[in-house]
């Protein structure tokens, strides 16, 4: 029995590199959909191509900048729940 077969399934490289491919079609496919999909805009910006996918990366960037920014003053010492 080799080492892969002993990890749980969700941790084995193959696995891993399946979910990642997995993951990439089916958002090109959904990008992709935006050819075919007429969408029905709101406000205009909403109907650019591929809307939801960049703007879901911008927002995402932009909760881990602000989260980034934020820890500099809500982190504290090591040694905080040390006597």
């Amino acid at each position: 029995m080799n080492d892969d077969a002993k990890l749980h399934w969700l941790v084995r490289p193959n696995t891993i590199k399946h979910l990642w491919r997995w993951g990439y079609a089916i958002l090109a496919v959904l990008v992709l959909a935006d050819f075919v999909i007429h969408p029905h805009a709101s406000f205009g910006i909403d109907g650019s191509f591929g809307f939801y996918s960049w703007y879901g990366l911008l927002t995402c960037l932009a909760m881990i900048v602000f989260s980034k920014g934020l820890a500099i003053f809500l982190k504290r010492k090591d040694t905080y729940y040390d006597d």
